[in-house]
């Protein structure tokens, strides 16, 4: 077999780079485009230099794992808990990707060989790097939905809604940008079909105040609740005549909480 050396190099730089770029990523560490670049120069270059030295496969394995390590190092910037979870990260997505190669190697009939802890593979570089453009996607995409599930579970608050004996326990996302005012009290957003249940016939609003939201701006109307009931781990805090702007509410939850309500 032929290996062209720049080929190799360029090849298994993106990998590195795009490898590190998402571990990075996924530990929320600080990082720069000259350390991206500098871990993808240095993997491109290990990949061309360690097959040129025969080493024992426990020796090869120690080598490889290092040398991981090493890039995640260079790329990350951060504490200690940091720069380990970027390790680990690393060689998580080192081993899934290399999993997923191999599985696609054996199903399309590509030629490969394992040996002294690297892989041979005969197989067209567009296909490798598309099948990694896939990856590297799909990877960021999933990073996005963890984080975005992770912070809408640790703002959600479990509430309990008491108004002239209707009683209602629905979740709220405790959102530090609610910063809505009604003659100086804080006003949370409750949605419409939760309003309606809430507050019936007799409940006249209170007033009404101007909403922008993604569905344009408007004017909706302010009601007074009488108890609403917070509660998050716990820890539950009583808000009595606490107002709510009848509008629309994002995600699976029925309340947008103010941030007077939930901050010090």
């Amino acid at each position: 077999m032929v290996v062209y050396v720049e080929f190799a190099f360029a090849e298994n730089a993106l990998l590195d780079g795009a490898l590190a770029y998402l571990s990075v990523k996924c530990v929320r560490g600080r990082t720069s485009a000259r350390r991206i670049l500098l871990s993808a120069a240095a993997g491109g270059a290990f990949a061309v230099l360690f097959p040129l030295v025969s080493l024992p496969a426990a020796a090869a394995w120690t080598v490889k794992l290092l040398s991981g390590a090493l890039l995640a190092l260079i790329v990350v910037r951060g504490d200690a808990k940091t720069t380990l979870g970027c390790i680990a990260v690393f060689f998580f997505l080192t081993f899934a990707l290399g999993g997923a190669l191999t599985a696609f190697y054996t199903l399309s009939g590509a030629e490969y060989a394992a040996g002294e802890g690297f892989l041979v593979v005969r197989a067209p570089a567009a296909i490798v790097l598309c099948a990694a453009l896939f990856f590297f996607l799909f990877v960021r995409a999933l990073i996005g939905r963890l984080y975005r599930f992770v912070h809408a579970a640790r703002h959600t608050v479990a509430c309990t809604l008491r108004h002239r004996g209707r009683t209602f326990r629905w979740k709220g996302l405790a959102d530090t940008g609610n910063l809505l005012f009604f003659h100086g009290e804080p006003v949370s957003v409750l949605a419409p079909a939760a309003a309606l249940l809430l507050f019936r016939e007799g409940d006249a609003p209170v007033g009404r105040i101007v909403i922008s939201t993604v569905h344009g701006t408007r004017e909706v109307p302010v009601f007074r609740c009488e108890e609403v009931a917070l509660r998050a781990g716990k820890r539950t805090r009583v808000k009595r005549g606490a107002l709510f702007a009848a509008a629309y509410v994002p995600g699976k939850v029925q309340m947008i909480i103010h941030s007077a309500w939930t901050e010090a």
